[in-house]
C-alpha cells in the first residue's frame, strides 16, 4: 500500500510500504476513507520538532474496518469508524478516568506507528480506540466527521478546560483549525460572545461562520486594552490554541480575576508563566493534550443530528497523491486545513 512519510525537512512523499496485518487479537485493519494534515504535522515538517527520516505521517483519519482480531467485539468488518488521534487500551486507570492520551500502553498515529495519511492502518486496541458510526455516509458527512478525530475534539477540550459557561464571554487565541473549532465549541457550550484573536484577517468570514462574534488582531498592541475595557476588566474564560509564548502571555493578560485559561496549543518555545499574576488574582491555568476519545460519542451524535458541522475548517480536499502539495499549502498559509482522500 501507499503511505506518506517525512523524508527530510520540507519533504513529505508517498511511498510503498508493506500492507498492515493483524498482529494481536485486539487489532483491527481499517481502510482509510479520508485523512487530514494537521498544524502539528508542520512542526517536524519545518524542522522545529525532531523526527526520524521515514517517519509515517498523519493522525487525523476515518475509515472502514476490513478485518478484526479474535478479541475484537465492539467493531466489525464494514463499520465506518472514527479514530481519535491517539490509540488506547480503554481499560487502564488513565482510560477509565477519561485520559486516553495518558494510556501507558497507548500511542499516537505516525512516527514508528502507522500513520493516517495512508491507504490503510493497523489499529491496536480496536475496541478501546475506534468509534463506529454505523450510518451511511456520503462525502459531505465524511467531511463533517473528519475534524472530530482531532481539531474539533481539541476545541471542545479547550472550552472544557476554560470552564466556558452559558451566557459567558470567551476569548479564543489562534485562528488555525483548532482555534476555529474552539470557537465553535464555545458557542456549543453556550457562550454568548466569542472574541477570536488571530493573525490572518483573510479568515474572518470563516471565523464568523464558526461562531466568532468579534475579531481582533492578536499582535495589535491595542487589543488587550480594548478587550479589558469592553469586558469590564477581562474575560472569565480564555481558550489558548496556539502554544506559543506570546499566546500564553496574552491569555494571562486577558483573563479576569478568578477566571480560567484552557491551554491546548502544543507548547513550542514556552519557557515561562507569570505565576505571581495567577496567584495574586486567583486565575486558574489548565493545560493538556485533548483526550479526543472521551468526546467522540457526543460529538458524533451532534453531527448526525445536524447540530454540529465543523467541516468548514477543511479548506480543500486533495487526493492522497497530492500530499506534498497539501503540506506546502498549509505551510504557506494558503489553506487552513487540507483533507486527503486515498
Amino acid at each position: 500500500m501507499r503511505a506518506a512519510v517525512l523524508e527530510q525537512v520540507g519533504r513529505v512523499r508517498l511511498v510503498d510500504v508493506p500492507d498492515p496485518v493483524i498482529r494481536r487479537p485486539g487489532d483491527a485493519l481499517v481502510r482509510v476513507c479520508l485523512a487530514a494534515v494537521c498544524g502539528s504535522d508542520l512542526w517536524p515538517y519545518r524542522g522545529r520538532e525532531s523526527f526520524t527520516p521515514g517517519d509515517r505521517m498523519g493522525h487525523e483519519w476515518i475509515g472502514v474496518v476490513e478485518e478484526v482480531g479474535t478479541d475484537v467485539a465492539r467493531v466489525r468488518p464494514g463499520d465506518l469508524v472514527l479514530a481519535p488521534f491517539a490509540f488506547a487500551d480503554g481499560t487502564c486507570l488513565a482510560c477509565r478516568d477519561g485520559l486516553f492520551t495518558s494510556c501507558p500502553d497507548g500511542g499516537f498515529w505516525g512516527g514508528h506507528h502507522d500513520g493516517g495519511q495512508a491507504e490503510a492502518v493497523r489499529v491496536p486496541f480496536a475496541d478501546g480506540t475506534l468509534v463506529p458510526v454505523r450510518e451511511a455516509a456520503d462525502a459531505a458527512l465524511l467531511r463533517r466527521l473528519l475534524p472530530l478525530t482531532d481539531v474539533m475534539a481539541t476545541g471542545v477540550h479547550a472550552a472544557s478546560l476554560a470552564d466556558v459557561r452559558p451566557g459567558s464571554t470567551v476569548v479564543v487565541l489562534g485562528d488555525g483549525a483548532v482555534g476555529l473549532c474552539a470557537t465553535l465549541a464555545a458557542r456549543r457550550a453556550g457562550a454568548e460572545r466569542v472574541i477570536l484573536l488571530g493573525r490572518h484577517p483573510e479568515r474572518g468570514d470563516l471565523a464568523r461562520r464558526m461562531g466568532a462574534t468579534d475579531l481582533l488582531a492578536a499582535d495589535d498592541p491595542a487589543t488587550v486594552g480594548l478587550v479589558r475595557e469592553e469586558t469590564g476588566g477581562g474575560v472569565p474564560a480564555v481558550a489558548e490554541c496556539a502554544g506559543t509564548q506570546s499566546a500564553v502571555d496574552l491569555a494571562i493578560d486577558l483573563v479576569r480575576a478568578g477566571g480560567t485559561i484552557g491551554s491546548v496549543g502544543v507548547p513550542h518555545g514556552v519557557d515561562r508563566v507569570d505565576l505571581y499574576r495567577l496567584f495574586r488574582h486567583n486565575i486558574t491555568l489548565r493545560a493538556g493534550v485533548a483526550p479526543a476519545r472521551r468526546y467522540l460519542e457526543p460529538l458524533l451524535a451532534d453531527v448526525l443530528t445536524g447540530r454540529l458541522d465543523p467541516s468548514p475548517v477543511l479548506s480543500a480536499v486533495l487526493p492522497l497523491d497530492a500530499v506534498a502539495t497539501a503540506y506546502q499549502a498549509m505551510d504557506s498559509r494558503q489553506a487552513v486545513k487540507v483533507a486527503l482522500q486515498p
